[in-house]
C-alpha cells in the first residue's frame, strides 16, 4: 500500500473514466471546489473588488502553487535522498506541493486576518472554542465540502493532506495557537502515525509550501503597495525613521520570529540598510525600464521573486531530529536572507495592513462580521435566516457539529461581497427582492 497515496474515506472503490494518476484526481477536486472559487472574493491585502489589479486570496495562491512546484521541481534534481524515497515525509513530489499551495488558505474568512480575528473572539469569549484559518483549511478539506461519491470532503491523498500541515499539532490543546480542530486531528495524526512522523514537525512538502508562501507575500504584495501608492519610491518614504522604527517594532512583537537570532545583529541598521537598498535596485530598474513605472513593479518583484526561489534548499535540523526547508547558501541556513525577507514582509504589513485607510475598512468588517454573529448565534432565531441547505447538513451532523462552531463555518464560508450582501439585507435601509439568488 502507497502511503503517500491514502484516502482516508474512498468509499467509492470507482474508477476514473481516464488514466489519472491519484494527484491529479487532487488537484482537480480543489480546483472544482466552491470553497477554491471563492478565493477569487476573499481578501488578500486590499479588499476583493477594489480594483481589477491587486491580488485576491486566489491569485496568491496560484502564485504561491507556481513557485512551489518549480523550486520542487529543482529540489528533486538536487537533493539525491528525495529519489530514494526513503520516507513518505522526506519527499518532494512537485504535484503535491502545487495541491498544497493553492489549498493552503482556503480556511481564511472574509476580510483578511481582521474576520479571522473576530471570529477567533467571538467563539473563545462566550463558547471556549477556537477560530484559525489552518485549522478550518482541514474542516473544509475533510468535512465541509462535498464532492459526488462522498458525504464527508473532497477525500485528499494523505500526501496532500499532510502537505497542508504546517502546524501539526491539536489546536484543541491548551495554549495552542495554531494547529487543527481536534475533530480533524485524530484523521490527521492517524495518518502521521503510519507515516512515522516525529512529533512537532512537518513534512519537507509542507515546509516547502510555508517557505513559498513567505516568498509570495513578501514579494507580491509589495507590488500592489507600490502600484496603490502605499509604499512611495522615493528617498523620503524610505529613509523615514518612522518607517523604520515601525519595521522593526513588527518585528519584535511577531513571535515567529524568535528562531532568526535577531539579537546576534544590529536590528536598526539592517532594517535601515535592505530598505535603502530595495530603494536603489528600483532606480537602477526603473532606468532600465525606460522609466515605465508599471514593468519596473513587475521586474523588481520576478528579480526578488528569483532570489529567494534559487536558495530554496534542505538542511539537517539537529534539533528535531529531522530535515528543515529553508534558505541555504554553502551547506548552511543562509538567516541573513531569511531576515532580508521578514523584513520585506513587515514592510508590506506597516504600510498596507496599518495604513489608516486600511484600519477604516478593517473596522468596518470587525463590526459586519460581529453584527452578522449576534443574528446567526441563537439558534432559535438563527436558524430561520439560514439557507435551507445549511440546515439540512447541520440537522444531520449536529450530534458532533456545535451550533457555535456551524454559525462559524457559515461567517468564514463568505466571500466579502457576499458578507456585504448577507449584511445589508437584514441592517441596511434598501429595497430588493426575496427572489434574488444567494
Amino acid at each position: 500500500m502507497d502511503l503517500r497515496k491514502l484516502r482516508i474515506n474512498d468509499t467509492t472503490q470507482s474508477k476514473s473514466s481516464e488514466e489519472r494518476d491519484e494527484y491529479e484526481k487532487d488537484y482537480a477536486r480543489l480546483i472544482q471546489s466552491p470553497a477554491f472559487r471563492r478565493l477569487q472574493g476573499k481578501s488578500q491585502v486590499f479588499g476583493a473588488g477594489s480594483g481589477d489589479y491587486y491580488r485576491t486570496r486566489l491569485t496568491h495562491s496560484l502564485e504561491v502553487s507556481q513557485i512551489a512546484r518549480e523550486v520542487a521541481r529543482r529540489m528533486g534534481k538536487t537533493y539525491s535522498f528525495l529519489s530514494k524515497r526513503e520516507h513518505p515525509g522526506l519527499m518532494m513530489d512537485p504535484a503535491v506541493v502545487e495541491c498544497a499551495s493553492l489549498a493552503h488558505d482556503l480556511g481564511h474568512p472574509p476580510f483578511g486576518h481582521k474576520g479571522e480575528d473576530v471570529l477567533n473572539r467571538l467563539l473563545a469569549v462566550v463558547h471556549g472554542m477556537k477560530y484559525e484559518g489552518n485549522a478550518q483549511n482541514f474542516r473544509i478539506l475533510m468535512f465541509l465540502e462535498k464532492r459526488a461519491g462522498s458525504g464527508s470532503g473532497l477525500d485528499l491523498t494523505a500526501a496532500v493532506l499532510l502537505g497542508i500541515n504546517k502546524y501539526p499539532y491539536n489546536l484543541d490543546e491548551p495554549g495552542r495557537i495554531k494547529g487543527v480542530y481536534g475533530m480533524e486531528w485524530q484523521e490527521i495524526a492517524a495518518i502521521r502515525h503510519k507515516w512515522g512522523m516525529p512529533e512537532g514537525c512537518s513534512t519537507l512538502e509542507a515546509q516547502l509550501m510555508d517557505l513559498c508562501d513567505d516568498i509570495a507575500y513578501s514579494t507580491h504584495d509589495i507590488e500592489d503597495g507600490i502600484r496603490a501608492g502605499k509604499i512611495q519610491m522615493n528617498r523620503t518614504f524610505f529613509e523615514d525613521a518612522r518607517l523604520v522604527a515601525n519595521v522593526m517594532q513588527e518585528i519584535i512583537d511577531d513571535n515567529g520570529n524568535e528562531n532568526m537570532d535577531w539579537d546576534q545583529v544590529d536590528m536598526k541598521a539592517m532594517v535601515t540598510r535592505v530598505l535603502i537598498d530595495f530603494l536603489a535596485q528600483w532606480e537602477k530598474i526603473y532606468e532600465e525600464c525606460g522609466k515605465e513605472a508599471s514593468r519596473t513593479r513587475r521586474e523588481i518583484k520576478a528579480r526578488w521573486v528569483s532570489l529567494f526561489a534559487h536558495q530554496v534548499g534542505i538542511i539537517d535540523d539537529a534539533k528535531k531530529g529531522w530535515k528543515r526547508v529553508t534558505f541555504v547558501r554553502d551547506g548552511k541556513e543562509d538567516i541573513d536572507l531569511l531576515r532580508t525577507m521578514e523584513i520585506l514582509k513587515k514592510l508590506a504589513w506597516v504600510t498596507l495592513i496599518k495604513d489608516f485607510r486600511v484600519q477604516r475598512l478593517q473596522k468596518r468588517s470587525e463590526i459586519m462580521i460581529q453584527r452578522l454573529w449576534t443574528s446567526f448565534i441563537e439558534s432559535e432565531t438563527g436558524r430561520l435566516i439560514l439557507p435551507p441547505d445549511w440546515m439540512e447538513n447541520y440537522e444531520l451532523h449536529k450530534g458532533k457539529w456545535p451550533w457555535p462552531r456551524f454559525v462559524a463555518d457559515y461567517i468564514s464560508g463568505m466571500t466579502d461581497a457576499y458578507a456585504e450582501k448577507v449584511y445589508a439585507e437584514m441592517f441596511a435601509s434598501k429595497s430588493g427582492s426575496i427572489y434574488e439568488m444567494d
